[in-house]
């Protein structure tokens, strides 16, 4: 049906008479309410409009506002300066000037026949009124500003289009309404304009958004929340007939300022609660500049296995109406859409804070493969109840399917350690067998986007009472400060000489950065080891031995003891001591470490970084001047994955060391060496290799599509490919939280 509205304009008159007609008419028809509503209109009218509307159409305007007065109950309700200001009025924004109302009073009246309240006639007129005229969002409208008639011979309105229509239809009903914008997000997402309704109070709803559960509610409540009172173009204005000095920012005229409104940023803006997130918003198209789909959707993100599911929106929505997910900034992973019964993904990288959108294409989705689909499965069953021999981990994976199900495993791994060892965290206290390792901590810095880095601090003392090791441990806390990072003094479990590096400490130090890497966020890669006197003598023995969970390690005032050196090869490492420690020797020894030091630097090439600093006339109290090695080791990042290293075994042997691992029950020697390297598609093994002996292998470290070779000691052991699997990974990450070092193949031989 074409529908044709008359434009009333006496363009090129005076004001005066007509003027003087309209308010003579206006108190002849409705007394002195007709009279006082007529000089409110005029009053407060833009003066273009003086010079070109008639008495006659500002008097169709009025009568039938007043037969909406008395007709509808809750227009009787209405207090006069709402009634003046918010439905007597015949535009909202700058719209072309046109007798809507008649027309829009005989639809809208049979839509709201049953409702008894203004809200319930406004959400009628909302789920009703568009579908009747056929207006729907679409940008391809021909201007923002439409008014009705424009829009409904378009069939297509953007939002403030479709907003001065509900705005026009509630006021031909006698309800207050007003359209509501702001110029643009705080976000910089771009501008939208929605409605208000006056129902005892103002409430707001998008028009031709209807929503079931009532008003208040819309896609931008989010973006709204962000908005800013003070910041002209990010506040939140609503449209007013009279002028209070506030003029709506019209973003398609922005020289115009005759359109009055009033700052309502405070009934939308919301104070930010904690840390700020990353609301990822996401679209879904069919192909590039196509059409936009409905789908499910919902997030992989690597910390949780699945958020909550939502859907995209097609057709008439908003362009910026689309589902959001509230993740932590840094974090990256999957998008999953399901559309009828097949289902693709779309990876995205780490995210920034604020309001960063996606916008998928289904042609450019890869499909989600059945492996991972089937170690999906896996993991949502209770951990209890999750077969170890389950095909899904043994299924052969590609290297794109064995990063996601790297991801996959580390996030349930991390869940499951939160859950078990909350309570340790939160104690400071960690118990493995008859040892209780307890811990002070400050936490320095703001955290960065990849993680906070962890210092473990180890305190001196030793053979001695217990009360002064407490000593020693209370004045450790205080020693240091990084830039940033969680900084720990642990207390040793024993008052034994060798305080650090008993063979419980290994254990208890691996389920400590463990429990941070789950709970607190740690960066597995940014792992820092430091200890003074008797903690220093632990860091010259832990540091070779424990050399690939950390990132640098330092040693201050400590005596090394039988350690040796060669497990540094990998591990940045740093000397303090005073020139007049000479007790025990330690200046002497820490001196000839250094020179040890260079020349292991110098005969194996980009191996054994270190810093060494010996403060020439200062005693075992360095006057802090120690605490520069804290910058030097934060330059630093662990390499999980070095193409060359050596292993020595202390007397407290381990089975796994970086990419090389001895299996299970497989017997391991004191001091015992191997020296590994990858070239090329080769790796070579030499020294006192066991056997049974075993790769960790990863694409980190070689490609493993292609054939590798393994020698040790010149034979050949092994030739072929590895085969990536989930059940590598699983152990790996069983092993230690450490997604950054799991190996997703295994090569055992013999």
């Amino acid at each position: 049906m074409r529908y044709v509205w008359l434009l009333f304009g006496l363009a090129g008159f005076a004001w005066g008479d007509p003027a003087d007609d309209f308010l003579s008419a206006a108190q002849a028809k409705h007394g002195e309410p007709g009279l006082a509503a007529a000089r409110y209109l005029v009053n407060h009218m833009p003066a273009r409009d003086r010079e070109t509307l008639s008495a006659e159409f500002l008097s169709t305007h009025l009568d039938l506002a007043f037969q909406a007065r008395a007709e509808f109950p809750w227009a009787q309700q209405v207090p006069t300066e709402l009634f003046h200001n918010d439905v007597v009025p015949y535009a909202v924004f700058d719209e072309t000037r046109e007798a809507w109302r008649a027309d829009l009073y005989e639809k809208a009246r049979g839509l709201v026949k049953d409702a008894k309240t203004a809200t319930e006639a406004a959400q009628a007129l909302n789920r009703e009124l568009f579908k009747l005229l056929n207006v729907h969002y679409h940008t391809g409208r021909k201007r923002p500003n439409q008014s009705p008639s424009e829009s409904i011979a378009l069939n297509k309105a953007t939002c403030t289009g479709l907003s001065i229509i509900l705005v026009d239809a509630c006021r031909a009903v006698g309800i207050p309404a007003r359209a509501v914008g702001t110029p643009l997000w705080a976000n910089e997402r771009g501008n939208h304009t929605w409605v208000e309704i006056w129902d005892g109070d103002w409430h707001f709803t998008g028009a031709d958004e209807y929503d079931a559960h009532g008003l208040n509610r819309g896609w931008f409540v989010g973006d709204a929340a962000q908005a800013k009172a003070d910041v002209p173009r990010h506040a939140i204005y609503a449209t007013s007939w009279k002028s209070a000095g506030v003029n709506f920012p019209l973003v398609w005229a922005r020289d115009r300022s005759d359109v009055a409104a009033v700052n309502v940023t405070a009934r939308y803006a919301k104070a930010p609660a904690g840390a700020e997130l990353a609301r990822l918003g996401v679209r879904l198209w069919d192909k590039p500049g196509g059409t936009r789909l409905a789908a499910k959707v919902c997030v992989l993100d690597g910390v949780r296995r699945q958020c909550t599911l939502a859907e995209t929106k097609a057709g008439t929505a908003d362009l910026n109406d689309m589902p959001r997910f509230s993740l932590q900034p840094g974090v990256h992973g999957w998008l999953r859409f399901t559309l009828g019964d097949d289902v693709r993904e779309l990876p995205f990288t780490a995210l920034a804070s604020g309001d960063p959108t996606i916008d998928a294409h289904w042609s450019d989705l890869a499909p989600v493969s059945a492996a991972l689909a089937a170690l999906e499965t896996w993991l949502a069953l209770p951990v209890n109840e999750r077969p170890a021999t389950a095909p899904a981990l043994q299924t052969a994976l590609t290297r794109a399917e064995a990063e996601r199900a790297l991801e996959l495993l580390a996030a349930d791994r991390s869940a499951t350690l939160a859950a078990e060892r909350r309570a340790e965290l939160e104690q400071k206290a960690i118990t493995l067998g008859d040892k209780t390792l307890r811990w002070f901590e400050k936490t320095f810095g703001p955290a960065p986007a990849g993680g906070r880095s962890l210092w473990i601090s180890l305190h001196g003392g030793g053979n001695t009472a217990a009360a002064v090791n407490n000593k020693q441990w209370t004045n450790q806390i205080g020693l240091y400060e990084p830039a940033e990072g969680i900084y720990l003094a642990p207390r040793a479990p024993t008052d034994t000489w060798n305080l650090w590096h008993e063979g419980h400490i290994d254990p208890l130090f691996q389920r400590l950065i463990d429990d941070h890497v789950a709970l607190r966020g740690v960066n597995p890669n940014q792992v820092y080891l430091l200890g003074y006197s008797a903690g220093g003598d632990g860091v010259w023995q832990l540091a070779p031995r424990m050399a690939d969970r950390f990132a640098a390690a330092a040693m201050m005032a400590g005596h090394p003891n039988e350690a040796s050196l060669l497990g540094l090869r990998n591990l940045p490492f740093a000397i303090f001591m005073g020139g007049d420690d000479a007790a025990y020797n330690r200046n002497r020894i820490a001196a000839e470490r250094g020179v040890l030091l260079d020349q292991l630097a110098q005969a194996d090439a980009g191996g054994y970084v270190h810093f060494v600093r010996i403060y020439e006339g200062l005693g075992h109290w360095m006057q802090r001047k120690d605490a520069e090695g804290l910058p030097w080791m934060a330059k630093f990042q662990r390499e999980p994955w070095p193409q060359r290293l050596v292993w020595q075994q202390d007397d407290v042997v381990h089975q796994r060391f970086y990419w090389l691992q001895v299996p299970a029950g497989a017997p391991l020697k004191e001091r015992q060496k191997i020296v590994a390297t990858v070239k090329e598609r080769t790796l070579t093994l030499e020294g006192e290799v066991p056997s049974p002996m075993s790769l960790r292998l990863s694409d980190r470290l070689l490609d493993l599509d292609q054939p590798l070779t393994v020698t040790v000691n010149g034979r050949p052991v092994f030739t072929g490919k590895a085969t990536r699997r989930a059940a590598h990974l699983r152990t790996s990450l069983e092993e230690r939280a450490d997604a950054s070092a799991a190996a997703s193949a295994v090569v055992t031989w013999p």
